[in-house]
């Protein structure tokens, strides 16, 4: 089982971690939580719901981190938009999207990664120093969606664009100092395969 998903009887899946894997997930997993931020404060428990739905407006503006650019896209435009569509109308589209679930979003990718951390936090290594992650319940898709944002936010560090791009960092040099970036990029990939044939 080392280093990839394998299914568990009655659903769910696990996968073998030793210390330094563990150790770099959970690493990975708190980097995300600080660039994605601080959540949005509860509201109060008398406090009327139409109310709080519009007061928690998101921004209208694209992040300027390329990072969380890529993890809160512009809903409208991009490579994908027609030519004769108006910059400026899908500018406001996507502002007026942004507005609205943004906030949202960034909540279920924080959740994302807390689950990644807590669940690494709650396993017990072996003698030898590996430990088996067993995931059940919603894990699995807390999971999947939070090495899909690992994946995106490395992909954004190194400016992989494409897939063929990637192909390339398999012959970095060992003293490129992307080197152990492409690796955990190229981990995470792994890891985020297996457990989607594993569901």
């Amino acid at each position: 089982m080392g280093g990839v998903f394998e299914p568990l009887k009655g659903g769910g899946a696990a996968v073998a971690l030793d210390e330094i894997e563990i150790s770099i997930l959970r690493s990975l997993a708190v980097q995300l939580l600080e660039l994605i931020g601080p959540g949005e404060p509860e509201p109060a428990e008398d406090a009327d719901p139409l109310a709080v739905l519009f007061a928690a407006e998101g921004p209208t503006e694209p992040p300027s981190d390329p990072a969380l650019a890529r993890l809160f896209p512009d809903a409208y435009g991009g490579p994908g938009a027609a030519p004769d569509e108006d910059p400026e109308e899908l500018r406001a589209r996507s502002a007026e999207f942004r507005r609205f679930t943004e906030n949202d979003l960034r909540t279920r990718k924080r959740e994302d990664a807390l689950a990644v951390v807590r669940s690494l936090d709650a396993l017990t290594p072996a003698g030898d120093g590996a430990a088996v992650l067993e995931l059940g319940g919603e894990l699995p898709l807390r999971w999947l969606g939070a090495l899909n944002d690992l994946r995106l936010t490395i992909a954004a560090r190194l400016e992989i664009t494409e897939d063929e791009q990637s192909s390339e960092l398999y012959r970095l040099p060992d003293e490129d100092p992307r080197k152990p970036m492409v690796m955990a990029y190229l981990w995470l990939g792994g890891l985020q395969e297996t457990l989607v044939e594993t569901l």
